[in-house]
């Protein structure tokens, strides 16, 4: 079942309403847009029939128009012969033709009108037809925009990530410098530790020894 019931629900549809009220615009203004052109087609197709029918009112009105004179020119030939009866016989067959020309006329007069009319109900559905063609553009630049800004908002996540990561990896390596560095004092303060033992190791040896060259001295 199509989105309108007939020709005036289009050409008075409130478009940006419909698309408003609509789950997926997109989806929407493609089913419009066909249904627009499937009754543009049909509405063209009517008016190339009217124009033939035309055409072919046309010829009879000339026909018509061909019988009118020619049996008023026999009628005038009758009298001048003063056949009052053949001059009779000719107006009546010319009053037939008058009388088909009036009708005919009066036809073409009606079709003119009805071909006026289904070309401006063409040219409103044509318009209305441009109309939602703009707004399926619109569409389609707002979604590709939409796009576009998705892609580069997730590159600046993904960009924000590796660089909170960087800066902890570097905040580690910082971190690891400084333990290096509290490591070398201790091990610095280690070796003067050793160190100063040692010294104090060498000076009980020196007074040991310094004791026993006193006792030697002394004894001697």
């Amino acid at each position: 079942m199509g989105l309108f019931s007939r020709f005036t629900d289009i050409v008075n549809a409130n478009l940006n309403s419909m698309l408003d009220k609509a789950e997926h615009p997109e989806k929407m203004i493609r089913l419009i847009i066909g249904e627009m052109e499937e009754t543009l087609v049909e509405v063209r197709s009517t008016a190339a029939k009217n124009i033939a029918e035309q055409k072919t009112l046309a010829r009879k009105v000339k026909a018509a128009k061909e019988g009118v004179a020619h049996w008023h020119s026999k009628a005038e030939i009758a009298l001048a012969k003063s056949r009052d009866d053949l001059a009779k016989s000719a107006l009546a067959q010319k009053h037939k033709c008058q009388a088909e020309l009036t009708q005919l006329s009066e036809e073409d007069r009606q079709l003119s009108q009805l071909l006026s009319s289904i070309q401006e109900d063409a040219q409103r559905l044509q318009d209305k037809l441009n109309e939602a063609k703009r707004r399926q553009e619109a569409l389609l630049l707002r979604q590709e925009s939409a796009e576009v800004r998705l892609k580069v908002r997730e590159k600046a996540v993904i960009h924000n990530i590796d660089e909170a990561m960087a800066k902890f990896e570097r905040y580690q390596q910082k971190i690891d410098r400084l333990e290096a560095q509290v490591e070398s004092y201790d091990l610095t303060e280690s070796k003067d530790l050793s160190a100063q033992i040692s010294e104090l190791e060498q000076d009980d040896n020196v007074e040991a020894e310094l004791a026993v060259m006193k006792k030697k001295v002394a004894n001697g």
